[in-house]
């Protein structure tokens, strides 16, 4: 019996390494092939930061498992992988916007024009003023 919880457990850890890793791949064709800033960095900030979490967790759960050892470096990788991924990618694509990067040129929608168009345009009178 405990062999077969054994197997399950070693086929599941491994799933879980197998779908991280293919999530990673993933995440790196998509920085290679996306047209514009915008698209690569949600390709480098949602799958990567799925693809690390899943090798991550299926290290914690293989030491946890076999060596009965609770290890908090994975669980502290884990945490700062999910904190600071999406916020990079954020600040990135902030900041290629407000430095004028263009948009993909099929792109449908710009939501945040409206928005800052009159900080922008603010920004840049004040600039002239100086």
């Amino acid at each position: 019996m405990k062999e077969i919880v054994s197997g399950t457990a070693e086929t599941g850890i491994g799933l879980l390494v197998l779908l991280g890793a293919l999530l990673s791949a993933l995440s790196a064709f998509g920085l290679l092939r996306l047209p514009d800033v915008y698209l690569r960095a949600h390709a480098a900030t949602k799958s990567m930061t799925l693809g690390v979490f899943c090798v991550l967790s299926g290290a914690f759960f293989f030491f946890w498992y076999f060596d009965n050892y609770i290890s908090a470096r994975l669980l502290l990788g884990i945490l700062f992988v999910f904190i600071t991924a999406p916020v990079a990618g954020h600040l990135n694509g902030r900041a290629a916007y407000r430095t004028d990067v263009p948009l993909w040129e099929q792109s449908v929608q710009d939501e945040l024009e409206p928005l800052l168009k009159g900080k922008k345009m603010n920004h840049e009178a004040k600039d002239m003023m100086e």
